[in-house]
């Protein structure tokens, strides 16, 4: 591999003229300067772009923690940060930690080694946020969060208002005539979750249709947030007594299983059970029927943390902020009125009344 020297001796100038022409720190002539790029292109040379950073104290690189590289939520959210990052002319390292505190803990002082310019995590969300938190203020490393709040003041936040999204699913289906509805969520602990399940819960509470936390738990299943736990979640729901007519999904993941679980118990959907989920992943388009579901501003979230991220590595802004994102219901065909909800008739119109035929009276004379 040549080295630095190598395109020196070619290029019949000092290194520390092929310094300044790689750096570009100092004017450099350009006739030399036309050597010097020629000498490189022809040995192949690279640039150590390690010892770069030791010198500009920048190496243009963010790095990148997400839960799940399987779930299709995260990946649109990483190729729009992706995307943001490179028209910045800043590289991405992506680090999938499957939801496992540990590889976390790893990859965060991997990242940290690589002397990364800035960092977004998406965190496990279970019990090892605390230490998470802990190693973040260790690191100093600017750092966004997204998704999924920790208890860490000095990092930034962009998330999606996931308790209004759950009232938002689960009014659309009371609207419909839906009394009984279920709820999928996900891992116990993770926050977007837990607020999504809140959001149902607060909704059927406005509803009067299910008075107070213990009526609603027996209404709550657990997916763990892939494809399978929904499967298995809805097969468990389609086996007991009484069965819900809708059920609100805390992900598209989950609602895609379930749809398959409904589908395989001859359950028609929407027509004898409505279905919502959450995100608006692309793929939520394409099921049958198309996903209803509340749709999380994905484009916004990604660029938003990149931007963000961007202000507090050029010393633009230190105080940390929050930014929370308001959701939207997108109604598709999973969704559709309860079978026994019918509007109330218009009164029908009262019928013409007619004089009644008074007798005449005879005239005396």
């Amino acid at each position: 591999m040549a080295t630095i020297k190598d395109v020196a001796l070619k290029a019949e100038v000092s290194v520390t003229t092929v310094s300044h022409v790689v750096n570009d720190t100092r004017h450099v002539s350009a006739k030399v300067r036309e050597r010097v790029e020629l000498a490189i292109r022809e040995l192949g040379y690279v640039p150590n772009a390690m010892a770069r950073s030791l010198k500009s104290n920048t190496t243009s690189t963010l790095g990148m923690l997400i839960p799940n590289s399987s779930n299709p939520y995260f990946a649109e959210i990483v190729r729009i940060v992706e995307d943001r990052c490179f028209g910045a002319g800043y590289t991405l390292v992506l680090c999938n930690t499957d939801d496992e505190p540990r590889r976390q803990s790893v990859y965060l002082q991997v990242l940290a080694e690589r002397r990364i310019d800035g960092l977004i995590v998406v965190s496990t969300g279970e019990s090892g946020d605390n230490d998470l938190a802990k190693q973040l203020n260790g690191l100093r490393v600017p750092t966004v969060l997204v998704d999924r709040e920790i208890a860490n003041p000095v990092c930034d936040l962009v998330e999606t208002a996931h308790m209004q999204g759950g009232l938002l699913a689960v009014r659309h289906l009371l609207s419909l005539g839906h009394k009984r509805i279920a709820c999928i969520g996900g891992p116990v602990g993770v926050m977007p979750s837990e607020q999504r399940i809140e959001g149902w819960r607060m909704a059927l509470a406005e509803a009067g249709a299910a008075p107070g936390i213990a009526s609603t738990d027996s209404l709550l299943w657990r997916g763990g947030f892939t494809s399978q736990g929904g499967y298995e979640a809805m097969h468990a729901i389609l086996r007991t007594e009484q069965k819900p007519s809708a059920v609100f999904v805390c992900n598209d993941l989950m609602a895609i299983g379930a749809l398959r679980a409904a589908h395989e118990s001859g359950v028609r959907v929407p027509d004898e059970l409505s279905i919502v989920g959450f995100d608006d992943i692309e793929l939520s388009a394409y099921t049958s029927p198309a996903l209803t579901t509340v749709a999380q501003p994905k484009e916004r979230i990604g660029a938003l943390a990149v931007d963000m991220l961007l202000e507090r590595v050029g010393g633009k802004r230190r105080d940390a902020r929050k930014v929370v994102l308001q959701p939207e219901l997108c109604v598709r065909a999973s969704t559709a009125r309860h079978a026994s909800f019918r509007e109330a008739p218009a009164p029908a119109p009262a019928a013409a009344e007619t004089p009644s035929q008074q007798p005449r009276k005879s005239r005396t004379s």
